[in-house]
């Protein structure tokens, strides 16, 4: 009994057809719409920092990127559902509730800087001047020549 492999199939008849998926996507389109309605209702600084994490029974959910924002649209928070309940979507609107989850920012590893003053480049350079392995000496030079990039 040999296997065959499944022809390959285009990803948006994947999309279409398998279930999980199509729920998947499903979920994200209506997101999607919804978010694109909040932020029609919202300030333009503000829409950058709003974002639609669920909508159930009565209940809108947002994500606000700090504490500054969260406060800024908790003022306008009667205001921003009276706007929004008149949109078909949110017709049974009574909750507006803001979390704050600051956006993950992947930070690279943190180089080393060095602060070598111009004295200690001096003292380096001249103790590399007396050194006879080649290797040694060039490492020196090297380390001398970052506080000659300041001055």
């Amino acid at each position: 009994m040999a296997f065959r492999p499944l022809t390959a199939r285009a990803p948006a008849a994947l999309l279409r057809e398998a279930k999980p998926l199509k729920a998947i996507l499903g979920h994200a389109q209506r997101l999607g719409h919804l978010q694109r309605l909040l932020e029609s209702q919202l300030q333009p600084a503000a829409r950058a920092h709003c974002h639609v994490a669920k909508w159930r029974e009565g209940e809108l959910s947002l994500v606000v990127t700090d504490g500054h924002w969260a406060t800024r649209l908790r003022y306008q928070q009667k205001r921003l559902q009276r706007q929004l309940q008149l949109f078909e979507e949110f017709a049974s609107l009574t909750r507006i509730k803001f979390t704050v989850r600051p956006p993950i920012v992947q930070h690279g590893a943190a180089g080393h800087t060095m602060d070598l003053s111009s004295d200690a480049a001096a003292t380096i350079q001249s103790t590399a001047d007396g050194i006879s392995d080649p290797g040694l000496r060039a490492a020196l030079e090297r380390l001398a020549a970052h506080a000659k990039d300041k001055t």
